[in-house]
């Protein structure tokens, strides 16, 4: 089925100004006629509910996250939903895979059935919000920002590098090693550059290949720590920047032969399966929940007709007190 962007590029005009013809707003009769011939060639269909809609009317928000079966994102959402629930919204819940055409095709629907409004944590820095934007719909940047002008919340996460290392540290680790996710994604750069920090003020050697990058899932995670294990000078512990990526690390760990007990390990976030390892960890919790909500709280308030400049509201991370002692 073509979408609005379709139309709009072959009519010549702003996917805006396609959404204006079909909610029966003010258009020239020019532009009116290319955007009907365009969507006659196309078979272009608006929904009929967002016909209805003449002013932003819906009561349907969108959340693009990059995976549900992350207990992180699985948290984020519900905290999005119980606010949005509370304030009679419903929640439209889309999961791209860190995948930007994916995200794309989410966002053309959120503009083509005239959502309330999107929050999305985005699968890139060149996420592709104009046509949202255009439109007037409300977005709420969650986990990592955009460069678009727009409301954001997310997690100190350089903090949460340092405490996550500093721990290994003050238990006794000397060769930590970092598991960080996909180059390039503000998440793993802020985590890393954490991790880091700590190792150059502690004064310590930072060996050729400590720093890991892997895909924020189990089998990235599983990789990294099989080449950490196979160096000259393996670590003798590792800060590994999701809980996905933990899991693998904890199974290389055990088909290695090695005790938890032998190896030090942070995780940032909740480990899915806690049973992998009866020993004690360094776990630096993120207020995944209360991101959400407040990403939510956020975007309500755009919603409600909100138009102070756009703001940035970072949570801080907390570094679980219990699991540190244990180490």
């Amino acid at each position: 089925m073509a979408t609005i962007y379709e139309v709009a590029a072959l009519a010549g005009v702003s996917p805006a100004t396609v959404s204006r013809v079909f909610n029966g707003l003010t258009v020239s009769e020019e532009k009116k006629r290319l955007v009907h011939e365009a969507a006659t060639k196309l078979a272009f269909t608006p929904n009929k509910t967002a016909r209805r809609l003449r002013r932003q009317s819906s009561e349907i928000i969108a959340l693009l996250i990059p995976d549900i079966e992350n207990p992180f994102f699985t948290a984020l959402a519900r905290g999005v939903e119980d606010r949005a629930r509370e304030a009679g919204f419903s929640l439209v819940l889309c999961n791209t895979d860190d995948d930007p055409a994916k995200e794309l095709h989410y966002l053309e629907i959120v503009a083509s059935e005239q959502m309330a409004g999107v929050i999305l944590s985005p699968a890139s820095d060149e996420v592709d919000l104009g046509a949202i934007v255009s439109l007037g719909r409300p977005v709420v940047a969650v986990d990592r920002t955009t460069p678009y002008p727009v409301d954001a919340v997310k997690i100190d996460n350089r903090a949460a590098g340092i405490g996550a290392t500093t721990a290994l540290f003050d238990a006794g680790y000397r060769r930590i090693a970092c598991i960080a996710g996909p180059a390039g994604i503000e998440t793993t750069e802020d985590r890393f550059l954490g991790w880091r920090q700590v190792v150059v003020a502690r004064k310590t050697v930072l060996h050729d290949g400590y720093l890991q990058h892997a895909n924020f899932r189990v089998d990235g995670g599983r990789a990294a720590m099989r080449a950490l294990l196979a160096l000259d000078t393996p670590p003798d512990a590792v800060v590994t920047t999701n809980n996905l990526m933990a899991v693998g690390a904890l199974q290389a760990l055990a088909a290695a032969g090695i005790a938890p007990d032998e190896f030090g390990l942070a995780v940032l976030g909740e480990l899915p399966f806690m049973a992998l390892t009866p020993t004690p960890f360094v776990q630096v919790r993120l207020p995944a929940r209360h991101l959400g909500r407040t990403a939510a709280a956020m975007l309500l308030e755009r919603i409600g007709g909100d138009s102070q400049p756009p703001r940035t509201v970072v949570l801080r991370a907390e570094v679980n007190p219990q699991d540190e002692q244990a180490l």
